[in-house]
């Protein structure tokens, strides 16, 4: 009796970006996107076993799938996180090994774990044998000054999969230690290529892509190639872009939401968690991107006052605007 193939869910997924993509914005998220895979910003594993875990686990149920990433390099201290993400009800873990931030480098994990590729295998390993959830790796395609990128990241990318690793998302560019993410995103070339190649490599192990997808056309020429592709900043900006996404990628034709519906369902939300309007209200800014109201609405936004947003809301709907 044979088994059937299990099918890659995460064709398009909304990328780990700190301070982003906390809860509240992933609740607004996916209420443009049914099916795009959401991560949670990282979380460091320290934070997780010894702080407020409730607080820092905390999440929507309409979320879902959503994944938690953590960012640490103690396989026990990680295991420990696998089985706190299974508890809580993730869809999955990941392990943060590619940013390359000095903040995050002090605690040993994001792409200094580059370095030490048997340590993120170890940690792989022992994330698998304590909690039932699939482990994920996201890393770089190498650090800068590595003399020989692919086959660095082929032995990367076979110890995580002998560990047992699920699905490898590969940002396309190096990573420089002590330089920030921005430096890296902006001095840094891309390497789409290398990735592809890595897939050849290992046709069973789903593999996606990240780094500068800008449109859902690149995302869809990208999975000739590849199994899934991360889409980041482009998502926060100009989340309204992501519209399309369940139509295109999974073949869901469900009534999209216009952003007056969007706007509109926001309101009971943020009414409900209005002690925190600080924190959802910026999430919300590229809603109306490229339209005519756009920045009446980040103006209204600024002035932080929730019957500001339902009176502008009411002329959206009285002028039938987008």
């Amino acid at each position: 009796m044979t088994t059937k193939k299990q099918v890659f869910s995460e064709k398009i997924s909304i990328a780990p970006m700190l301070d982003w993509t906390d809860r509240h914005f992933r609740y607004f998220m996916r209420l443009i996107t049914h099916h795009a895979t959401l991560y949670t910003e990282m979380v460091a594993a320290p934070a997780l076993i010894l702080g407020k875990k409730d607080q820092l686990l905390q999440y929507n149920p309409e979320e879902h799938p959503v994944i938690l990433q953590v960012g640490g390099s103690d396989p026990k201290q990680m295991a420990l996180c696998a089985k706190m993400a299974a508890e809580y009800g993730y869809d999955g873990i990941n392990i943060n090994a590619g940013c390359p931030s000095s903040r995050v480098q002090s605690g040993h994990f994001g792409a200094v774990l580059m370095k030490t590729p048997e340590l993120v295998a170890d940690c792989v390993a022992e994330m698998k044998a304590s909690s039932p959830l699939p482990v994920s790796v996201k890393t770089r395609i190498a650090l800068e000054g590595t003399q020989d990128v692919f086959q660095a990241l082929l032995h990367f990318a076979d110890l995580v999969q002998q560990a047992g690793c699920s699905h490898l998302i590969v940002h396309a560019r190096k990573a420089k230690l002590n330089w920030s993410p921005e430096d890296n995103r902006k001095r840094l070339p891309l390497d789409y290529e290398t990735i592809y190649k890595l897939k050849k490599s290992f046709p069973d192990m789903p593999i996606s892509i990240n780094g500068n997808v800008l449109t859902l056309q690149a995302a869809y020429e990208h999975l000739f190639h590849v199994d899934g592709v991360m889409i980041g900043r482009v998502a926060y900006g100009n989340p309204y872009l992501m519209k399309d996404i369940d139509a295109l990628f999974y073949n869901d034709r469900h009534t999209i939401l216009s952003r007056t519906e969007i706007l509109e369902q926001m309101i009971p939300y943020i009414q409900k968690n209005e002690q925190y309007l600080n924190v959802i209200l910026p999430h919300m800014m590229g809603l109306f991107h490229g339209t005519s109201v756009s920045k009446l609405y980040k103006q209204t936004l600024n002035n932080r006052n929730l019957e500001d947003i339902i009176s502008f809301l009411s002329v959206l709907k009285a002028s039938q605007c987008p």
